[in-house]
Protein backbone atom coordinates (compact mmCIF):
# COMPACT_ATOMS: atom_id res chain seq x y z
CA UNK A 1 0.00 0.00 0.00
CA UNK A 2 1.29 3.28 -1.36
CA UNK A 3 0.57 5.95 1.98
CA UNK A 4 2.92 8.82 1.05
CA UNK A 5 5.32 10.21 -1.92
CA UNK A 6 8.13 12.32 -1.96
CA UNK A 7 9.08 13.91 -5.38
CA UNK A 8 9.63 15.83 -8.24
CA UNK A 9 6.45 17.35 -10.30
CA UNK A 10 7.26 15.78 -13.30
CA UNK A 11 3.50 17.33 -14.79
CA UNK A 12 1.10 18.93 -13.48
CA UNK A 13 -2.83 19.75 -14.41
CA UNK A 14 -5.87 21.11 -12.72
CA UNK A 15 -7.00 17.24 -11.88
CA UNK A 16 -3.87 15.34 -11.81
CA UNK A 17 0.37 15.66 -11.75
CA UNK A 18 2.58 13.15 -12.31
CA UNK A 19 5.00 12.71 -9.33
CA UNK A 20 8.88 11.29 -10.38
CA UNK A 21 10.31 9.09 -7.47
CA UNK A 22 13.44 7.77 -7.64
CA UNK A 23 13.10 7.22 -11.60
CA UNK A 24 9.20 5.85 -11.38
CA UNK A 25 6.67 8.90 -12.33
CA UNK A 26 3.38 8.02 -10.57
CA UNK A 27 0.02 9.42 -12.09
CA UNK A 28 -1.79 10.77 -8.71
CA UNK A 29 -5.79 12.34 -9.11
CA UNK A 30 -5.79 15.50 -7.09
CA UNK A 31 -7.91 18.50 -5.82
CA UNK A 32 -7.60 21.52 -7.11
CA UNK A 33 -6.52 22.61 -3.83
CA UNK A 34 -3.63 20.24 -3.92
CA UNK A 35 -2.79 21.31 -7.46
CA UNK A 36 -2.55 25.03 -6.67
CA UNK A 37 0.59 24.07 -3.89
CA UNK A 38 1.96 22.11 -6.56
CA UNK A 39 5.09 23.68 -8.75
CA UNK A 40 6.13 22.45 -11.76
CA UNK A 41 9.56 20.96 -11.58
CA UNK A 42 10.01 21.39 -7.81
CA UNK A 43 9.85 18.10 -5.09
CA UNK A 44 6.72 17.63 -2.95
CA UNK A 45 5.44 15.26 -0.53
CA UNK A 46 1.87 14.33 -0.83
CA UNK A 47 -0.42 11.95 1.23
CA UNK A 48 -1.27 9.34 -0.87
CA UNK A 49 -4.61 7.13 -0.60
CA UNK A 50 -4.36 4.31 -3.13
CA UNK A 51 -7.69 2.80 -4.16
CA UNK A 52 -7.17 -0.91 -5.85
CA UNK A 53 -9.96 -1.79 -8.66
CA UNK A 54 -9.87 -5.11 -10.32
CA UNK A 55 -9.72 -2.71 -13.38
CA UNK A 56 -7.32 0.03 -11.97
CA UNK A 57 -5.06 0.60 -9.26
CA UNK A 58 -5.41 4.36 -8.85
CA UNK A 59 -3.25 6.92 -6.70
CA UNK A 60 -5.37 10.10 -5.09
CA UNK A 61 -2.65 12.81 -3.26
CA UNK A 62 -3.05 15.69 -0.77
CA UNK A 63 -1.13 18.32 0.31
CA UNK A 64 -2.57 17.77 4.10
CA UNK A 65 -3.63 14.63 6.05
CA UNK A 66 -7.10 16.39 6.58
CA UNK A 67 -8.26 16.87 2.98
CA UNK A 68 -7.06 13.03 3.10
CA UNK A 69 -9.27 12.17 5.75
CA UNK A 70 -12.09 14.16 4.47
CA UNK A 71 -11.45 12.69 1.05
CA UNK A 72 -12.06 8.70 2.57
CA UNK A 73 -14.59 9.99 4.87
CA UNK A 74 -16.94 10.92 1.72
CA UNK A 75 -15.93 8.06 -0.74
CA UNK A 76 -17.16 5.34 2.53
CA UNK A 77 -20.57 6.63 1.48
CA UNK A 78 -22.80 4.84 -0.69
CA UNK A 79 -22.82 6.60 -3.96
CA UNK A 80 -20.05 8.88 -3.87
CA UNK A 81 -16.88 8.03 -5.62
CA UNK A 82 -13.51 8.90 -5.51
CA UNK A 83 -14.10 11.07 -8.63
CA UNK A 84 -16.76 12.80 -7.17
CA UNK A 85 -14.62 13.24 -3.90
CA UNK A 86 -12.19 14.86 -5.71
CA UNK A 87 -14.64 17.17 -7.32
CA UNK A 88 -16.48 18.43 -3.80
CA UNK A 89 -12.79 19.02 -2.52
CA UNK A 90 -12.06 21.25 -5.44
CA UNK A 91 -14.54 23.17 -5.18
CA UNK A 92 -15.22 23.68 -1.69
CA UNK A 93 -13.19 24.11 1.17
CA UNK A 94 -12.42 21.44 4.41
CA UNK A 95 -14.33 23.54 6.42
CA UNK A 96 -17.22 24.50 4.18
CA UNK A 97 -17.81 21.19 3.65
CA UNK A 98 -18.07 20.02 6.81
CA UNK A 99 -20.16 23.13 7.94
CA UNK A 100 -23.03 22.33 4.86
CA UNK A 101 -22.68 18.78 6.34
CA UNK A 102 -22.97 19.83 9.86
CA UNK A 103 -25.79 22.51 9.36
CA UNK A 104 -27.46 19.66 6.88
CA UNK A 105 -27.25 22.21 4.20
CA UNK A 106 -27.87 19.76 1.19
CA UNK A 107 -28.76 22.71 -1.28
CA UNK A 108 -24.81 23.61 -0.76
CA UNK A 109 -23.57 19.98 -1.31
CA UNK A 110 -25.98 20.00 -4.46
CA UNK A 111 -23.75 22.57 -6.11
CA UNK A 112 -21.32 20.21 -6.63
CA UNK A 113 -21.05 18.74 -9.52
CA UNK A 114 -22.51 15.10 -9.70
CA UNK A 115 -23.81 15.27 -6.39
CA UNK A 116 -27.64 15.12 -6.40
CA UNK A 117 -30.42 15.26 -3.82
CA UNK A 118 -30.32 11.96 -2.62
CA UNK A 119 -26.43 11.95 -2.22
CA UNK A 120 -26.16 15.27 -0.13
CA UNK A 121 -29.10 13.95 2.35
CA UNK A 122 -26.80 10.28 2.78
CA UNK A 123 -23.67 12.44 2.93
CA UNK A 124 -25.10 14.44 5.24
CA UNK A 125 -26.85 11.72 7.36
CA UNK A 126 -23.35 9.61 7.50
CA UNK A 127 -20.76 11.74 7.81
CA UNK A 128 -22.49 14.52 9.93
CA UNK A 129 -21.11 12.88 14.00
CA UNK A 130 -17.52 12.44 12.02
CA UNK A 131 -16.96 16.20 10.48
CA UNK A 132 -16.30 17.80 13.72
CA UNK A 133 -12.48 17.99 13.15
CA UNK A 134 -12.43 19.40 9.92
CA UNK A 135 -12.85 23.33 11.44
CA UNK A 136 -16.38 23.86 11.60
CA UNK A 137 -16.95 26.92 13.73
CA UNK A 138 -20.14 27.91 15.27
CA UNK A 139 -20.34 31.01 12.61
CA UNK A 140 -19.31 28.70 9.24
CA UNK A 141 -22.49 26.48 10.56
CA UNK A 142 -24.69 29.80 11.56
CA UNK A 143 -24.20 31.70 8.07
CA UNK A 144 -24.53 28.10 6.20
CA UNK A 145 -28.15 27.54 7.98
CA UNK A 146 -28.81 31.12 7.09
CA UNK A 147 -28.40 30.24 3.12
CA UNK A 148 -30.41 27.27 3.81
CA UNK A 149 -33.31 29.66 5.18
CA UNK A 150 -32.77 32.44 2.59
CA UNK A 151 -32.41 29.48 -0.14
CA UNK A 152 -35.80 27.84 0.89
CA UNK A 153 -37.67 30.93 1.32
CA UNK A 154 -36.82 32.31 -2.50
CA UNK A 155 -37.41 29.25 -3.59
CA UNK A 156 -41.05 29.56 -2.05
CA UNK A 157 -41.36 32.87 -3.12
CA UNK A 158 -40.36 31.91 -6.75
CA UNK A 159 -43.01 29.77 -7.00
CA UNK A 160 -45.44 32.58 -5.83
CA UNK A 161 -44.31 34.59 -8.65
CA UNK A 162 -41.72 36.97 -6.99
CA UNK A 163 -38.43 37.23 -8.91
CA UNK A 164 -35.34 35.91 -7.07
CA UNK A 165 -33.83 38.98 -7.64
CA UNK A 166 -36.17 41.60 -6.06
CA UNK A 167 -36.73 39.25 -3.00
CA UNK A 168 -33.05 37.84 -2.41
CA UNK A 169 -32.13 41.77 -1.53
CA UNK A 170 -34.89 41.86 0.95
CA UNK A 171 -33.98 38.76 2.78
CA UNK A 172 -30.16 39.72 2.83
CA UNK A 173 -30.85 42.61 4.67
CA UNK A 174 -33.11 41.29 6.96
CA UNK A 175 -30.83 38.42 7.55
CA UNK A 176 -28.12 41.26 8.72
CA UNK A 177 -30.55 42.49 11.17
CA UNK A 178 -32.47 39.03 12.50
CA UNK A 179 -30.14 36.05 11.31
CA UNK A 180 -32.09 33.75 13.43
CA UNK A 181 -35.26 33.77 11.46
CA UNK A 182 -37.19 30.31 9.84
CA UNK A 183 -37.96 30.35 6.71
CA UNK A 184 -41.85 30.63 7.11
CA UNK A 185 -40.43 33.46 9.16
CA UNK A 186 -38.06 34.98 6.84
CA UNK A 187 -41.13 34.82 3.98
CA UNK A 188 -43.68 37.14 6.06
CA UNK A 189 -41.22 39.61 6.51
CA UNK A 190 -39.80 39.47 2.51
CA UNK A 191 -43.68 39.88 2.29
CA UNK A 192 -44.04 43.07 4.10
CA UNK A 193 -41.52 44.82 2.31
CA UNK A 194 -42.45 44.20 -1.51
Amino acid sequence: MIYSLRGLVQELHPTSAVLEVQGIGYLVGISLQTSEKLTLGQETFLHIQQIIREDANLLFGFNTLSEKELFNLLISVNGVGPVSALIMLSSLSLSEIAGGITASNAAMLQRVKGIGAKTAERIIVDLRDKVQKFGVSEDIISSLTNNKVKEESLSALEVLGIPKKTSEKIADRILKQTPDLSVEELIKHILKKI
